[in-house]
């Protein structure tokens, strides 16, 4: 081993890039666990950024040319220079990890930006449209770009603050699901499951910064192509946490497959992180059945049957209980007798004495001792059954002393008084929930009823291939979202926006503020892929783009849910159903607002020229609502409702008066290199307030959360 990082730090000396490679896989191999889910994990990702204006310095490929549909050079460059040539930008290019110098010339317009996931990167967020239906309630964002860079500027935005995750990851079957470093993961791929295992865990461990340590849960679906291998991976990155699978019938009618059952279901992993707790509903997800809808409360029998409950294991509860003759109901409760001592033949006038029962030489007995019966009676918690004398029949029911604290709590309303004294009772409305089952069959998870056939009256002629059902994302998160009226979603693998819409509805139903952070990039299909490149088309282009999943789905169906209205503007034709049935075109009272991820340069950051597109993750850090600072304030500073930004800190007194006045302000940025200053003005803003400087928190945290 000694030998080995001795090379490598010599390697290091000579070539900086390769000997932190080989120091890299080299860490891997030797934290490989004896025991537990080994395997490859493969050189960084890389993306392409097709938006990204090309600058010097970039990394960059060379793309082919227009109409073809080869794959082209997927080799590195760096851009040395950029100049013009007949009126045309030419960039100088140098091939990156060459052995031998390799250089060519070649039109900007044919190269484009890349970004290796093992790459510092700094982000910044483009607003492209918003909709405001909802007054002061916080945004749900949809963010359109990588979601390993998105999630990275989600940890100087929301590091440890999230509620909840729901993501549906691709399945792996491939069928060309999924791409890696730009390649479509076919199905005779040696090593597609260790690529999607690599891909998972980098994301998995941002999440997890993401993820509020205290009280925090993630949601995962998957079928059976990975969902051991996830289960795995999800207890090494979450050994703090606490995992369990469900499954979930999602296709009744059954995926016939040669030689194979025929699959109808798949699987949804919860990862409870603190002290998340599990919300009883009124369903149990195995059946139809509704709990809330059972108004009769259970008495339970006060006779005791079975081994436990003999005459020897409950010596003070075999005593005679004393009922009228007519049936009107107990007169009294005789003493307990002691073993081994005869039965009181004596009985009061008018009354029939009743006695645990008896089988087979064996006594029983009673659920309770006397002095415990005849305090329930008191309370009108014990009646009697239908009486049969003649077949020695005398049912004797009660209430324990749970239900009877559930009264007391509201749960159980008490609604009148039986003629022998006993309570009349019922289950308050809203009060019966049960435990969710580990099988879930419930007719509103299929999703072609409720995923496919929901994009079609939202999205009319659009297409989206296998979509959640809306009420199955709904359901899962109510479990854990539901006594969190402020809770924090998000959503990295957000494909048609089902996860924003199912918070949509949680909020309609209790009047709740959740917000929802839905994350997806804007790659088309594999075979509109084909047929745009055919047309000379590629990524970047505004017809190639429109035709992405964020901006034809995403976008679209989160905008056709809030207004109620299809792209065309017509009224949407339909109805929600189950847990809140209304017209699909009420709509929502929600606000959502609309962003690409775009790539900064830290100089520019530093500098206060890239403010514009630093601007909404310091509105996004500050909660989502309200006001945006989208300007630099030529006064030197400004508040907004949630935050306020101080640029010139020889004006922090006006700027700390009006903070002050702010109630609902939560965040204030300070924007200046001196930490003295700084600390100075952060003492003296109001308790409560946090203070953030800018921009060392900013390039500090991205420089830190590098680490591919």
């Amino acid at each position: 081993m000694s030998r080995l990082t001795d090379l490598i730090a010599q390697t290091k000396a000579k070539n900086p890039q390769l000997g932190a490679d080989l120091d890299r896989e080299f860490k891997m191999l030797s934290s490989r666990l004896p025991f537990g889910l080994n395997f490859e994990r493969h050189r960084p990702e890389a993306v392409e950024l097709p938006q990204r204006l090309i600058r010097k310095g970039d990394k960059v490929r060379v793309l082919p040319k227009r109409g073809s549909t080869k794959k082209g050079d997927q080799r590195f460059w760096q851009v040395r220079a950029i100049g013009k040539v007949g009126g045309e930008k030419i960039a100088d290019l140098e091939l990156l990890g060459a052995t031998q110098t390799e250089t060519q010339s070649v039109a900007v317009d044919d190269l484009m930006v890349i970004a290796e996931f093992r790459d510092t990167i700094y982000p910044g967020l483009v607003s492209t449209g918003k909709v405001q239906r909802g007054g002061d309630k916080p945004f749900h964002t949809v963010i359109n770009g990588e979601n390993y860079h998105v999630l990275k500027a989600l940890t100087y935005t929301h590091r440890g603050r999230v509620d909840a995750i729901y993501i549906d990851p691709p399945y792996n079957t491939g069928a060309k699901d999924w791409k890696y470093n730009n390649d479509y993961v076919e199905a005779d791929d040696l090593y597609r499951h260790s690529k999607w295992l690599a891909m998972m865990e980098r994301r998995l461990r941002l999440a997890k910064e993401l993820l509020n340590p205290a009280n925090s849960v993630l949601i995962v679906t998957i079928d059976e192509k990975e969902y051991l291998r996830l289960g795995l991976l999800l207890e090494q990155t979450f050994p703090e946490g606490s995992v369990q699978m469900v499954s979930s019938v999602i296709n009744p009618k059954g995926t016939a497959r040669a030689n194979e059952f025929s699959r109808i279901d798949e699987y949804i992993f919860f990862v409870t992180l603190g002290n998340a707790a599990l919300i009883r509903w009124s369903r149990d997800m195995l059946t139809e059945r509704d709990y809330s809808e059972d108004e009769d409360v259970r008495w339970r029998g006060l006779a005791r049957t079975g081994r436990k409950g003999l005459r020897p294991h409950n010596p003070g509860s075999w005593y005679p209980i004393y009922v009228n003759a007519d049936g009107s109901g107990i007169q009294s409760v005789g003493d307990t007798v002691p073993l081994g001592t005869e039965d009181p033949t004596e009985v009061p006038k008018g009354t029939v004495a009743v006695w645990p029962p008896s089988s087979d030489g064996q006594q029983y007995s009673w659920s309770v001792v006397p002095e415990t019966l005849r305090e329930l009676m008191k309370r009108g918690a014990v009646r009697i059954g239908r009486i049969d004398l003649s077949r020695n029949s005398v049912p004797i029911y009660y209430l324990s002393f749970n239900q009877l604290q559930m009264i007391e709590d509201g749960y159980i309303k008490v609604t009148g008084h039986a003629v022998d004294g006993s309570l009349e009772i019922a289950y308050a409305d809203g009060s019966r929930s049960t435990a969710p089952k580990t099988i879930w069959n419930m007719t509103s998870h299929d999703a072609g009823s409720h995923g496919t056939n929901i994009i079609r009256a939202l999205l009319p002629g659009r297409r989206f291939p296998f979509p959640k059902s809306l009420y199955a994302v709904e359901d899962a998160l109510r479990f854990f979202v539901k006594e969190k009226p402020d809770a924090v979603i998000v959503d990295f693998f957000s494909g048609s926006g089902t996860t924003a819409h199912a918070v949509m509805r949680l909020n309609k139903q209790d009047g709740g503020r959740r917000q929802c952070i839905m994350v997806t990039n804007n790659e088309v299909a594999a075979d509109e892929h084909k047929v745009l490149r055919e047309n000379g088309l590629r990524p970047g282009d505004a017809e190639w783009e429109r035709l992405g999943i964020c901006e034809h789905i995403t976008k679209p169906r989160v905008e056709a849910a809030i207004t109620g209205k299809t792209p065309d503007g017509e009224r949407i034709k339909g109805e929600y159903r189950f847990t809140d049935e209304f017209p699909m075109a009420d709509g929502f009272k929600e606000n959502a607002e609309f962003f690409t991820l775009t790539y900064e340069s830290p100089l520019a950051v530093n500098h206060n020229l890239a403010f514009a597109r630093i601007a909404p993750l310091l509105w996004l850090r500050a909660g989502s609502h309200g006001k945006r600072i989208d300007k630099l304030p030529a006064e030197g500073w400004t508040v907004a409702c949630a935050y306020g930004l101080l640029v010139d800190v020889d004006a922090a007194s006006p700027f700390i008066k009006a903070v002050s006045k702010t109630q609902e302000l939560r965040v204030a940025y300070i924007v200046t290199d001196d930490s003295r200053r700084f600390q100075a003005i952060a003492r003296r803003l109001p308790e409560g307030v946090e203070s953030v400087r800018l921009y060392e928190s900013y390039l500090t945290n991205f420089s830190f959360a590098n680490g591919e």
